[in-house]
């Protein structure tokens, strides 16, 4: 998911990770998702900077046009065994490319620390989609204010761990 979704989120709701080393003026959407993926991977899961203290996961898509793989750093939470993202894109107008994707191609891979296992996207909708952001604004309160910057509804996505 090679996309920044904002230049400067709040920094108590990143929705899409940013290096601890680099500022998105001194780095494309692209460089500094890798730097971020390449931190996560050097360091069993963990990020420095603005990042330090957000649970955070690498999400690898299938490109709905291109067919190739697409990993994206994406902040997450749990809601019991679930793991549940959100494409808030910081508030943007348009959906992150990585939901285009998995809608497209729901089967995905997940990194988290040093697991990786393939799991099932499926998008919530109705009351549990409600809840689970309820839940997620609760808990960081930025993604309300990402809501509050866009028109359309923020996709909550939950990942099925497959076997």
């Amino acid at each position: 998911m090679a996309n920044v979704d904002d230049a400067n989120p709040p920094a108590t709701a990143p929705s899409e990770a940013r290096p601890s080393d680099a500022s998105p003026s001194e780095a494309s959407p692209s460089e500094f998702n890798r730097s971020v993926i390449a931190e996560f991977r050097a360091n069993g899961g963990r990020v420095g900077g603005g990042f330090k203290d957000a649970p955070l996961l690498l999400l690898t898509t299938t490109g709905a046009r291109s067919g190739r793989s697409h990993t994206a750093p994406v902040v997450y939470s749990n809601d019991g065994k679930r793991i549940v993202v959100f494409a808030s894109k910081a508030g943007a107008p348009t959906n992150p490319a990585w939901y285009h994707n998995l809608v497209a191609n729901p089967i995905v891979t997940v990194e988290v620390g040093m697991a990786t296992f393939h799991a099932a996207a499926v998008v919530a909708e109705g009351e549990e989609r409600q809840r689970l952001w309820d839940l997620q604004v609760e808990r960081m309160p930025g993604f309300g204010e990402y809501q509050d910057r866009t028109t359309r509804q923020i996709p909550v996505v939950v990942l099925e761990r497959r076997p």
